[in-house]
């Protein structure tokens, strides 16, 4: 079992920046590591997507194309804490923004569909408008 919290969003003009972090609290006897992690978005009106994920050890990431070379997606399993670190915003990344993990072997199987993610936070609402 893990519990996630979404936190760093915000209202920012397009062309800035935001930083979401997602503290993770695994069950006795489990750590971060043992999850890999995504982040997903959901603007109004429209359906959950993929943004971005990355494997328990941080060395393999993998990005929707929208936001390639925008978002870095990070982790460190010390603070068990994710992150989105988001530049060159757009008002079409208005969305609220959900980040959510899973056991690590997931990975091999798939990193981008929802329904592979076992465990979701509340969500951080990004708005970006001028």
């Amino acid at each position: 079992q893990v519990q996630l919290v979404e936190s760093g969003g915000g209202l920012v003009q397009p062309g800035g920046s935001l930083r979401l972090s997602c503290a993770a609290s695994a069950a006795s006897g489990r750590t971060l590591s043992d999850y890999m992690m995504g982040w997903f978005r959901q603007a109004p009106g429209k359906e959950r997507e993929f943004v971005a994920a990355i494997n328990w050890s941080g060395r393999s990431t993998f990005y929707t194309d929208s936001v390639q070379g925008r978002f870095t997606i990070s982790r460190d399993n010390a603070k068990n804490t994710g992150y989105l670190q988001m530049n060159s915003l757009m008002p079409e990344d208005t969305a609220v923004y959900y980040c959510a993990a899973s056991p690590s072997y997931i990975w091999s199987v798939s990193h981008s569909d929802a329904v592979k993610y076992n465990y979701w936070g509340q969500g951080t609402q990004v708005t970006v408008s001028s």
